[in-house]
């Protein structure tokens, strides 16, 4: 019989999934992929003359402020294009890009490609530790505090408040001084060499980079728990006499996933700028670090690709996220028909 009740549509809260045509679902991702590309192209119409309206020139590390013949500078000036307009050195740029060629670096005279790619796996594997400790404690942490009130849960979020205000370099230097200095645990410095040595040398910058996040995921996790416990279609369920587990699992944590779930990847989209910072204090030598000793070189190649990649990555995840958010949950709809 419960079986049979827990099948029966409930009052309220609870909305009967539309199937939706195949051509609507098609015309949607058309429509943010569409949107993903011209966002990119503003974006990197943004990096490039976000750099030529900076101050400084790339030609006072070129000549690393020798004085030189006017032949030598119009020489190198020639090289490396700094004589055309910035549109011209725009398209010359965009179209290299499209080809997966970001130039050639002023400081390193090699492609900015090999220089980007030696560095990037180091930033990926933080990012993707960080994002995994993210999602596993945050969802925990506020799951757990929601379903069960009490002091436990009011001392879990109100740590979990005081730890969101506390600024990334500051829980970097926190971890270094308890888990590397004084405990001895893990690695001060360095991203190691490769396999459990790499993930070994990037738990500490994992939990620095992802400790404000997952603060702020459990708080969000508990929100949600809690008023869908309170929702009405939740508490019918219990008053008609149904396992309070069944109900959780079937109702409370279901309608809760979805929204914790989507500010959740846009949280770990996040975590891409933030890498920045981590990379800096732990010395990972990733794309982060790489890309703050190339701004105060003035390397442009160099600080349009970095840029231009986690921009990039960033719009590319908040785009993924948009079309499952919409197609998993039933109650969004797709196009004008279902509106």
């Amino acid at each position: 019989m419960s079986d049979a009740i827990m099948s029966a549509p409930l009052p309220s809260g609870q909305v009967k999934a539309k199937k939706r045509p195949g051509g609507a679902i098609v015309r949607f991702v058309a429509l943010r992929v569409a949107g993903l590309l011209v966002t990119l192209f503003i974006a990197s119409l943004v990096v490039f003359g976000a750099l030529y309206a900076a101050p400084g020139s790339p030609l006072t590390y070129l000549t690393h402020g020798r004085t030189m013949s006017p032949e030598a500078i119009a020489a190198i000036k020639a090289e490396y294009h700094l004589d055309d307009s910035v549109a011209e050195q725009y398209l010359r740029w965009l179209g290299g890009v499209a080809h997966g060629d970001f130039g050639t670096s002023i400081i390193y005279n090699q492609p900015v490609s090999s220089l980007v790619g030696g560095r990037a796996s180091a930033t990926t594997l933080l990012v993707l530790m960080a994002a995994a400790i993210v999602l596993v404690l945050g969802l925990a942490i506020g799951t757990l505090a929601g379903l069960k009130p009490g002091w436990a849960s009011r001392s879990a979020m109100a740590a979990a408040t005081g730890v969101m205000a506390v600024p990334t370099f500051v829980g970097a230097v926190v971890l270094i001084v308890v888990f590397a200095v004084q405990l001895e645990w893990f690695p001060v410095f360095g991203s190691g060499g490769s396999g459990l040595d790499a993930v070994h040398h990037m738990v500490l910058p994992s939990f620095a980079l992802a400790l404000a996040s997952v603060a702020f995921v459990a708080r969000l996790a508990q929100t949600a728990v809690r008023a869908e416990l309170s929702a009405d279609h939740v508490q019918t369920a219990i008053s008609r006499g149904l396992p309070r587990g069944a109900v959780v699992r079937r109702h409370v944590m279901r309608n809760a996933a979805m929204p914790v779930l989507t500010v959740a990847g846009l949280t770990i989209a996040g975590l891409i700028a933030g890498s920045v910072v981590v990379e800096q204090v732990f010395q990972l030598g990733g794309l982060g670090q790489f890309l703050v000793s190339s701004v105060q070189q003035k390397d442009f190649p160099v600080v349009q690709a970095i840029c231009l990649m986690y921009v990039a990555a960033f719009i590319v995840l908040n785009t993924l996220i948009d079309i499952a958010y919409t197609l998993l949950d039933p109650r969004v709809s797709i196009g004008k028909k279902d509106s």
